[in-house]
């Protein structure tokens, strides 16, 4: 808004400096009655001239007329016809306005592009929708539909105006209370309150968050946001267990997402400072296996297995097919990582 305030600016000042020589009209030409006079003493000469029939004037009369047309050619240039600088004040006009309409069409075509090609896609994304938020929220509020709501909200979350965010979706939930963008939206933005500097949540407030996340979870379980965020809001409320295995189904679904990342690792730190077992399985076993054994890029699934303990640990210490072997690991350690290992069979998958 403020570089369209001071494009008009600059082009008005511009008009300003280019029309006001042209608006003080045509100048006077204080030659004029001397010019009239050679003007009109040439014409008599020439006439004369013209119907001599005494050759014996011929001379004087040609000597004169040089010296009128000596004279005249000494004066200064006359200004233009005052219809002719009519047609070049509206010549310049035109040229003006023009000037000013590609200046204008430039403003809000190609120059907003040349700006958005200097951002990444995501912040040009994000300068996109906060431009189109006021006539999204003015569709939205006067159709009275779902999706121009999910619209709205939509463009306000990415561009990080959650507020505004959080008015469209509980909009959006309203007319359509099974919308799982807007549940889990809703539910995300309602559990970091906190975070953005608002009040702190009640018990209350806060299951209402995880409610809205989970519900939406159930409704879309193969969308990616939706289990990022159940992830997100299971580690806040201490299962840690129950957000990697969302976490994980995040990266499944979407593979060059790096949002889970953090949480990730917080958690699996968390769980090997209290517990050795998934220690030893995070320094040996996570990046084939997964991060709660439930299988990855190249081992298979931990938690369907039957093998005895006995099996386990003889596959750990000597390998097997692709998978290398720990000899390495200390007694202890390898107790630990088998409990582990149990306890992930009998809770399965």
């Amino acid at each position: 808004m403020l570089s369209l305030v001071l494009l008009a600016l600059i082009v008005g000042v511009s008009l300003w400096l280019v029309l006001s020589p042209l608006g003080a009209g045509v100048p006077g030409d204080p030659d004029a009655p001397e010019r009239e006079r050679l003007t009109a003493e040439r014409d008599r000469l020439y006439g004369e001239l013209d119907t001599l029939t005494d050759e014996r004037r011929r001379p004087d009369l040609e000597r004169r007329a040089a010296l009128t047309l000596r004279a005249l050619d000494a004066l200064p240039p006359a200004p233009p016809p005052a219809n002719r600088a009519g047609r070049t004040r509206r010549l310049a006009l035109a040229g003006v306005g023009l000037a000013a309409l590609v200046t204008v069409a430039g403003a809000v075509t190609f120059v907003p592009r040349w700006q958005l090609a200097a951002l990444s896609p995501r912040e040009a994304q994000t300068v996109q929708n906060s431009l189109a938020l006021p006539e999204l929220r003015r569709r939205a509020e006067a159709s009275q539909s779902a999706a121009d709501s999910l619209a709205w909200g939509k463009a306000a979350f990415d561009s990080g105006l959650y507020d505004e965010a959080t008015r469209a979706y509980a909009a959006a939930l309203r007319l359509d209370p099974r919308q799982p963008e807007a549940l889990r939206r809703l539910g995300i933005l309602l559990l970091n309150r906190p975070a953005r500097g608002g009040g702190e949540l009640s018990e209350e407030e806060a299951g209402q968050a995880f409610l809205l996340i989970r519900t939406a979870a159930q409704l879309a379980p193969d969308d990616a946001e939706s289990q990022l965020f159940l992830g997100f809001a299971l580690s806040q409320f201490g299962q840690d267990e129950a957000a990697l295995t969302a976490l994980e189904r995040y990266r499944t679904l979407n593979p060059s997402g790096r949002d889970a990342d953090e949480t990730i690792t917080a958690i699996r730190a968390r769980q090997n400072q209290a517990d050795p077992g998934l220690r030893v399985y995070a320094a040996n076993c996570a990046s084939c296996h997964g991060a709660n054994g439930g299988g990855g890029a190249l081992g298979p699934s931990l938690r369907v297995s039957n093998l005895s303990r006995d099996g386990l640990r003889q596959i750990i210490l000597q390998g097997k097919g692709a998978m290398p072997a720990y000899p390495d690991l200390k007694p202890d350690e390898l107790n630990a990582l088998l409990d582990v290992l149990e306890r992930w069979q009998k809770e399965g998958e």
